[in-house]
């Protein structure tokens, strides 16, 4: 970024070879630049990620130093007041204001009795943010969130009102601010505000309103539905939004008032005759898992559920899932290969349960959340728990191929693209970026806090392939040779120990294909073969061919010719 000042014709270059990107301030006089170059080389291995904050005079392009090795993995996004006077920085577990021109610090929440620091995100990263929505109009205020409220705080520290009238005792959560109005840059306060509501015990959602010059947020809907951010005209006070739920395809609906009271479907999704076939609605499981901590799961319930009758069930797994309970599922092909319609559709029951992680025991923190999650949804009697698998996709796909090495509750799994050996996959390369992968151990999804060599025992204890003697469960396994985020010789490695063990395996490769399937043939096929492998092990339908087989190349279709199995 350059200034090119016309009435003195003086071109100023701004960012340099260090600071490579600088962000202006809504008065465009002064801007900040972050320099990691002196963090860059451990940042880059390690990921926990540090940098030297610079405020830049635009006139001049002079830089000064005004925060030294501040920690960026916490940070949610630097922000500049309307008056360009302060910048709002997270450090250290506070919300914190820099003054722009003296270079002054305040702690905004140092004395207000909560905590900022996010209870919710377990990666190896010291004290996240919990997250804010920035500045108010009239400079006054700065809009925070804790784990669970919403605080007004003053822009000197000394004031701090709770607008949301502690939701922390109800585990009410407000979980996003609805930007109405898109030609304001700031919070205007003397106009309504929209904010978006969890219930975490519940996952029901909702919408409140912080009326104009109003310190009190108002619940205005709460159920179990998904309700879309609100849009409003320029030139009218109308406000449009959709609703869904679990089993509704999303709606359009229009309010004429701020209230939401007079409210108007404007189409309908949902006719009488799909009825029936998509999914019967879905339940909240409550559970403990084996560490004590009292998680969730969501059971999805098939199509013409009969109460008192247990079904076939595919637990999907992904870190935590349960806060879109009341998302509906659209019946397609996906890149992963699964879709909770087409299961729910076809006679199943889904499970999704949350996972709760404990540094250096990723996998293992898997198991002792999973695995109660399905013996609580087996005690409903709506799932069959002589017939139950599990799949996943990633890093769901990780822990897929980890659960069936400690646990025989699954009759069948799928693994698409799983990492399976922490120690060498540690220092292969994330070929989608070019960065290795020892970031993502480290700070990231591997939750691990060093490398295999200082924690041999824990990357040992949690990857697949050092426990593959035990599996007994079979497994169809993805893997593409293309796939820039999971190496793929990940896939190959877990596969060919199986086979050499006589396991019960078949590995799927789709040439030329990245980590997730583009092809739409592709989808298709993928999507098919992982539905004839659940329907033979969990409803005892006959074996197909290329499970019980295999496939030689040679007795492909046409149409099929452009992948290898």
């Amino acid at each position: 970024m350059s200034a090119w000042h016309i009435q003195e014709n003086k071109f100023t270059s701004l960012a340099d070879s260090n600071i490579k990107a600088i962000s202006l301030s809504p008065n465009q006089l002064i801007g900040y630049g972050v320099d990691v170059t002196p963090y860059e080389y451990e940042s880059n291995l390690s990921g926990q990620n540090f940098g030297d904050l610079y405020i830049v005079d635009i006139k001049t392009g002079q830089k000064k130093l005004a925060i030294e090795r501040l920690y960026l993995n916490v940070n949610r996004g630097l922000r500049f007041s309307p008056n360009s006077d302060c910048l709002l920085f997270f450090r250290e577990g506070h919300y914190q204001l820099l003054n722009t021109k003296t270079l002054a610090i305040t702690n905004l929440t140092k004395n207000i009795p909560t905590s900022f620091v996010n209870q919710f995100d377990d990666h190896n990263i010291d004290r996240p943010a919990t997250g804010s929505y920035g500045f108010t109009a009239d400079n006054k205020y700065v809009l925070l969130k804790d784990n669970y409220d919403l605080w007004k705080v003053s822009l000197d520290g000394k004031s701090a009102i709770r607008l949301s009238d502690n939701w922390s005792s109800h585990k009410l959560i407000v979980s996003g601010y609805n930007r109405l109005y898109e030609e304001d840059d700031f919070i205007d306060l003397k106009k309504n505000q929209y904010f978006h509501v969890l219930n975490y015990n519940t996952k029901q959602k909702g919408v409140a309103l912080l009326s104009a010059n109003s310190n009190k947020l108002e619940i205005l809907k709460l159920d179990d539905i998904n309700i879309s951010t609100l849009r409003k005209p320029k030139n009218s006070n109308s406000l449009f939004y959709t609703i869904e739920r679990s089993n509704v395809a999303p709606d359009i609906f229009m309010a004429t008032d701020k209230l939401l009271k007079q409210e108007l479907k404007i189409v309908d999704n949902n006719p009488d005759s799909q009825k029936g076939k998509i999914s019967a609605g879905s339940k909240l499981l409550t559970y403990v898992s084996a560490h004590g901590d009292t998680l969730h799961a969501t059971l999805y319930l098939p199509a013409n559920y009969v109460e008192g009758k247990s079904y076939p069930t595919i637990t999907y797994i992904y870190e935590r899932l349960t806060d879109e309970k009341n998302n509906y599922s659209q019946p397609l092909y996906p890149g992963g290969g699964f879709n909770r319609a087409m299961y729910t559709s076809n006679g199943y029951a889904v499970l999704m349960p949350d996972i709760k992680y404990k540094l250096n025991d990723p996998g293992m923190s898997a198991v002792a959340c999973v695995a109660p999650a399905v013996k609580a949804a087996i005690a409903t009697g709506i799932v069959d728990g002589n017939n139950v698998a599990i799949h996943g996709h990633s890093w769901g796909g990780y822990q897929t191929g980890f659960l069936i090495t400690q646990t025989d509750i699954f009759k069948a799994a799928a693994a698409g693209a799983p990492l399976t050996n922490m120690i060498s996959m540690y220092s292969l390369i994330y070929w989608n970026t070019g960065s290795s992968n020892q970031s993502i151990f480290e700070s990231s999804q591997g939750r691990l806090t060093t490398g295999y060599w200082d924690n041999w025992d824990a990357y040992v204890r949690n990857s697949p392939i050092y426990h593959i003697k035990k599996v007994k469960t079979p497994l169809l396994l993805l893997h593409n040779d293309k796939d820039g985020a999971v190496d793929y010789t990940q896939g190959i490695e877990y596969y060919n120990g199986l086979r050499r063990l006589n396991k019960p395996v078949v590995m799927l490769t789709y040439n030329g294909e990245n980590h997730g399937l583009m092809k739409e043939v592709n989808k298709k096929d993928y999507a098919v073969r992982m539905m004839e492998y659940f329907d033979h092990h969990l409803k005892g339908k006959p074996a197909p061919d290329w499970w019980q087989k295999g496939i030689k190349y040679i007795d492909l279709p046409k149409h099929l010719e452009e992948r290898a199995f």
